[in-house]
């Protein structure tokens, strides 16, 4: 091949060189020097790329573009080099048909390596911390869980039995060990579950350590675990339409946590949530969890004792603790203080035992006489109406209320058919009693007014959604002393008093809304005091 001159004469400068030891090295250190920097501008040219590749999308046309193409959160360069090799492959490009399927073929295989590992990382924690929040004596039923030896999970006992606690822990850890697996938590009141049981699981999530990987949204109420998308889901049974109407974006509800499980009307509105629940897929957990009502007559004990070869049952109390002082110096001391006044009490509240024999709501009544020497020493006075004509009544009460000795004490009752919002007001400046505030049920607005007018200090109670159920068992933890000759009514109506019965016969944990005139009265009267303990409960 002919050659110019120039390489002529630099064939016969390399001909003529000598390598030297100085020259070799010299030459080394050039070499060195220029792959240095070809490596800087190797270097800088990436950075540079890396650079604009992560530089946001700030072009409006090509954001809208993007965003028609399904990328709406904060396009970058490398979205829109994406979106041109997409373009051009619908435009019947093949090769950058070809480009485009290996660019999502390797993002796939990218996002499933980082999907992998921050899985094992979330699990990791979960197996780390897990145990060290359980307490040894559910160590049975929490192996029973994890091996999925059974289908129900039955949890039960007394105030401080971390019954709540173990169920949010063992949940969240199961959810996370089966990706195709979502949750459902029920309780019979969708308004009460915000500050109780879905607290309880964000707790769950912190102390197993992995509340980074999870999300928290509270409208509606749901935890999402980011690395699959897998939900727990918060909603109440007195919206049973919601629950049949609820889809999961894949797999199935595979786990259940009915909290309170007596609040529930029995065993057959559980069975028929759960027949809208379990489907689609092969394992299922449900948990119910709960304190013993009073009367082993109710639905809920009555259930517990039935044999099942499907469910494993686990009661404790605060006594079975590896560290019963975790729940602190005060919930240790009301306890003891609670087993020297009333024994029964204590063993229902905190052992959770149904010591009750029938179905009586209140069997905590002191029935006795109060003396006139006794009546001079109340001091602070509460007073309910529950409105009535015919043929329910009108019911006014008076009482005290010694939150020492958690006593209620029935002083004087006004009842009777037929009577006037002016009789009944004359009735009660008759005997003195104006200078007290007067709760009302809110059901008259009018008859309210009219008390106001009339010189009463009378004033409308604040109802919602598991109001009833929760002053009735506050009611149902406190001493109601009761004289048959000052409240006869009020007498009545308290010793018979009956829970609501299933078809079957068997008692449920519904009140019924009859003959209880004086007791909502008295539900009324002690509102003010019901709700500041259930604040600060």
């Amino acid at each position: 091949m002919p050659q110019s001159q120039k390489q002529l004469d630099n064939l016969k400068k390399g001909k003529d060189y000598r390598f030297t030891p100085e020259n070799a090295s010299e030459m080394g250190r050039r070499g060195q020097k220029a792959s240095v920097e070809a490596q800087k501008r190797k270097r800088s040219i990436a950075s540079s790329a890396l650079e604009i590749h992560d530089t946001e999308v700030t072009d409006n046309k090509d954001r809208e573009r993007l965003a028609q193409l399904g990328v709406k959160d904060n396009p970058n360069n490398a979205s829109k080099l994406a979106m041109a090799v997409f373009e051009k492959a619908v435009a019947g490009d093949i090769s950058a048909v070809d480009k485009f399927e290996q660019l999502v073929e390797k993002a796939s295989v990218e996002y499933t390596g980082a999907l992998e590992a921050e899985t094992r990382a979330a699990l990791a924690l979960v197996h780390t911390n897990y145990l060290p929040n359980i307490s040894t004596n559910f160590g049975q039923i929490s192996a029973a869980a994890l091996k999925h030896r059974y289908t129900h999970y039955e949890v039960f006992g007394g105030r401080g039995s971390l019954k709540s606690s173990w169920t949010s822990l063992t949940v969240i850890r199961l959810l996370m060990e089966h990706p195709d697996l979502h949750a459902l938590v029920l309780r019979k009141v969708a308004n009460t579950m915000r500050d109780s049981v879905y607290a309880q699981y964000i707790w769950a999530i912190g102390q197993l350590g992995v509340s980074d990987y999870w999300e928290a949204r509270k409208s509606p109420l749901e935890l999402i675990y980011r690395p699959t998308g897998q939900r727990v889901l918060f909603r109440g049974a007195d919206d049973p339409m919601k629950i049949k109407s609820i889809k999961v974006p894949f797999g199935y509800i595979g786990i259940t946590h009915f909290e309170e499980k007596d609040q529930f009307s029995g065993r057959e509105e559980i069975d028929m949530i759960l027949q809208s629940t379990m489907r689609g897929g092969s394992d299922f957990w449900n948990f119910e969890t709960y304190n013993p009502p009073l009367s082993r007559d109710n639905w809920a004990n009555k259930d517990s004792a039935d044999a099942r070869a499907d469910r494993i049952q686990h009661h404790s109390s605060y006594l079975d603790l590896d560290e019963p002082d975790w729940l602190g110096e005060r919930f240790i001391a009301e306890a003891e203080d609670l087993k020297l006044r009333n024994e029964r009490r204590y063993r229902h509240e905190y052992l959770g035992e149904a010591v009750g024999t029938g179905g009586n709501v209140f069997e905590n009544l002191e029935l006795r006489t109060i003396s006139d020497e006794e009546m001079k020493t109340f001091s602070v006075f509460y007073q309910g109406v529950d409105w009535g004509w015919f043929p329910d009544p009108y019911a006014f009460i008076r009482l005290s209320y010694d939150p020492a000795r958690e006593t209620v004490f029935l002083l004087d009752e006004h009842v009777g058919n037929n009577m006037t919002n002016e009789e009944s007001a004359a009735w009660i400046r008759s005997k003195g009693y104006e200078s007290a505030p007067i709760i009302c049920d809110s059901a008259e607005p009018k008859s309210v007014s009219d008390y106001r007018a009339l010189g009463l200090g009378a004033k409308p109670c604040t109802k919602g959604k598991g109001s009833v159920d929760y002053g009735m068992k506050w009611l149902q933890g406190r001493i109601i002393v009761i004289d048959k000759k000052r409240t006869p009514h009020a007498y009545e109506e308290f010793v018979h008093y009956e829970y609501d019965r299933a078809r079957d016969g068997s008692f449920v944990s519904g009140y019924p809304d009859a003959k209880n005139h004086t007791i909502d009265a008295t539900r009324y009267a002690l509102e003010r005091v019901i709700r500041n303990y259930r604040s600060n409960a």
